[in-house]
């Protein structure tokens, strides 16, 4: 069973996401971070099933969608590490995926 661990940024990130939801329909913003939390989750059980992301398919990260966000992570043998969470209709920046991935190694 892999350990499921998420970086400040991406819990920033989620966090930004529900907080614009929310102006519109917060009980709709909740239930996404309900939903998102409780994909991540199953990463417990089978770490490898969310799919290379279409911009970097050689590359070590997956993501998995809870719409309308994109969730990224780097699964290493025994841990999960949650990097980036994205809205999916937004451009994709790789940069900022390693970059964030660089920046957890330091920590």
């Amino acid at each position: 069973m892999a350990e499921i661990i998420w970086t400040e940024p991406a819990l920033q990130d989620l966090d930004a996401i529900a907080d614009y939801i929310a102006l519109d329909d917060p009980v709709a913003a909740a239930g996404l971070v309900q939903r998102v939390f409780r994909h991540v989750e199953q990463l417990m059980e089978h770490p490898e099933s969310g799919s290379r992301p279409p911009e970097m398919r050689q590359s070590r990260y997956r993501q998995i969608v809870e719409a309308p966000c994109r969730v990224f992570y780097r699964y290493d043998g025994s841990l999960v590490l949650v990097l980036y969470v994205m809205r999916g209709e937004r451009r994709f920046r790789k940069t900022r995926l390693a970059r964030r991935d660089r920046d957890s190694r330091r920590d």
